[in-house]
């Protein structure tokens, strides 16, 4: 098995990075969701709710971001260090963090391009948000902005099984891996061979990973990744198939095993995959 894409979100809901490589860290790929849009009520905006996050393509830069969005001047973004935290959620009904909001003319930048009053806040120190998981994973595990867990997997033969699916329900355009928002994607694993190794280590390259738990997918994945255009799939075919334990479930949630401490392991495209135990 082979590391075929590495991808980060810097802006949790926003549009992607493709890598040849990235950093591992404990709460994830380095940049990865590490800001976030939230609402008056401090609570994430996400393609749930705005599908136009997909039109925002963030770049990361020293210090900061670049924000872009067709028709818009770019417009830069820098960490901020001072001023009083806010508490900000992911979803309302998970513990609070603290974070730092940016400069306001990011709030206005995305606020006018979204059409809904927003702001923009940065996770300065990643160590202060758990999993939320907690039944699930070590105490001492934390997370960025991200739903729930550090690394989402997802398999390249299982999507081409679920488009095999698709082709036969009559949809005739086979889904892209990007519909499911993946960090890293596995080539050369056998269809579903993923659902095998929930509680078990894998190692990508040089880092080594525990395999928490299947990923239960939501409506984010029936938004096209380009257009911000919703339909009915993959959540349509996924309920006929994919159906385990109550979620429609495609990918797998990891968690790093690396000592803070330690040096990041870094990974790259092509790197080799393998299941320990």
């Amino acid at each position: 098995m082979r590391l075929v894409s590495l991808h980060t979100y810097p802006v949790k809901g926003c549009y992607r990075l493709d890598l040849d490589a990235a950093r591992v860290e404990p709460w994830g790929l380095a940049g990865d969701r590490r800001w976030m849009i939230v609402g008056d009520d401090g609570v994430g905006v996400t393609q749930r709710q705005v599908a136009g996050l997909v039109a925002i393509r963030p770049e990361l830069r020293p210090g900061g971001l670049l924000l872009r969005a067709a028709g818009w001047p770019a417009l830069e973004v820098t960490e901020p260090t001072d001023g009083e935290p806010i508490v900000v959620r992911v979803f309302s009904n998970l513990p609070a963090a603290p974070a730092r909001r940016a400069d306001p003319a990011a709030d206005d930048w995305l606020s006018r391009l979204l059409d809904r009053k927003v702001r923009l806040v940065w996770l300065g120190d990643p160590t202060v948000r758990p999993i939320p998981d907690t039944d699930l994973v070590d105490p001492a595990d934390r997370v960025s902005f991200a739903d729930g867990y550090p690394l989402l997997l997802a398999n390249r033969a299982s999507l081409d099984a679920l488009n095999s699916s698709l082709l036969e329900s009559g949809e005739i355009e086979p889904l892209p891996m990007t519909r499911f928002r993946p960090n890293v994607v596995v080539g050369g694993a056998g269809l579903w061979a993923e659902d095998d190794w929930t509680g078990r280590r894998l190692r990508i390259g040089p880092v080594t990973f525990r395999v928490a738990k299947p990923c239960g997918r939501c409506l984010v994945t029936t938004t096209d990744q380009e257009t911000g255009v919703r339909g009915r799939e993959p959540l349509r075919t996924l309920a006929k198939y994919r159906r385990i334990n109550r979620q429609l479930v495609f990918g797998q949630n990891l968690v790093p095993v690396i000592d803070p401490t330690a040096p990041a392991g870094t990974l790259a495209v092509g790197d080799p995959v393998e299941l320990l135990d």
